[in-house]
């Protein structure tokens, strides 16, 4: 098969060619499926992809190459979201970003939104869903309570996401003073040490679904 994958931003393009074999592009944006498949690619990986600010990869241009029998695996970001609403037509989704969208556990497309940089797509804000499953890891191992946790998600929720960063949130929180100094700053080194990054964790999966194709 010819594969392409779009990524770049909850993985670097070097890594994700590497892992998967295939050819790679930037966040997919409309009319960037459409496009591979007439360069004749039968194998379309989606993880990341470009919205809000420009026109998202369309559920009509999926949906004619998936009649056309390309196999379109996604996960992770623009893919998870997508595979959760195009996964009946026969996309195949990957990772728990994707489970949680299509069980409805999360629904706004901001969960998984990030302001990048352009030239090198690199995220340069944290991702909700990285946060929450950040959060539940701190409360978890005891630095934060259960309360503690859901004003938190609030006020990272409440912050449009190209400004969403651990320190914000939690400078935030010690402000409303739901944190003390000392919980805060503890809190603060769990995020920068060992943050979730479950968009990677995806992104590895559907790199992997990928390599499991003939390509």
């Amino acid at each position: 098969m010819k594969a392409i994958v779009f990524a770049g931003t909850s993985i670097g393009l070097e890594e994700a060619g590497k892992l998967s074999g295939a050819t790679v592009h930037g966040p997919v944006k409309r009319g960037d499926v459409t496009q591979a498949v007439k360069q004749g690619y039968d194998l379309i990986g989606i993880i990341d992809g470009i919205f809000f600010h420009r026109a998202a990869v369309g559920h009509r241009e999926i949906l004619e190459a998936l009649r056309k029998n390309v196999t379109i695996v996604g996960g992770c970001s623009m893919g998870a979201l997508r595979a959760s609403e195009m996964d009946r037509y026969g996309m195949i989704g990957v990772g728990k970003i994707y489970e949680w969208y299509r069980d409805g556990v999360i629904e706004d497309d901001d969960e998984v939104a990030v302001a990048t940089n352009p030239d090198t797509y690199e995220s340069i804000s944290a991702p909700l869903v990285n946060i929450r499953c950040t959060f539940l890891s701190a409360m978890n191992e005891g630095i934060i309570s259960s309360v503690q946790e859901v004003f938190l998600l609030d006020i990272a929720k409440a912050t449009h996401y190209s400004l969403r960063s651990y320190y914000g949130i939690i400078k935030s929180a010690r402000e409303k003073e739901v944190l003390d100094g000392q919980t805060a700053s503890c809190l603060l080194g769990f995020c920068h040490d060992t943050e979730v990054d479950i968009k990677r964790k995806d992104a590895l999966a559907v790199l992997s679904r990928i390599k499991e194709f003939d390509i």
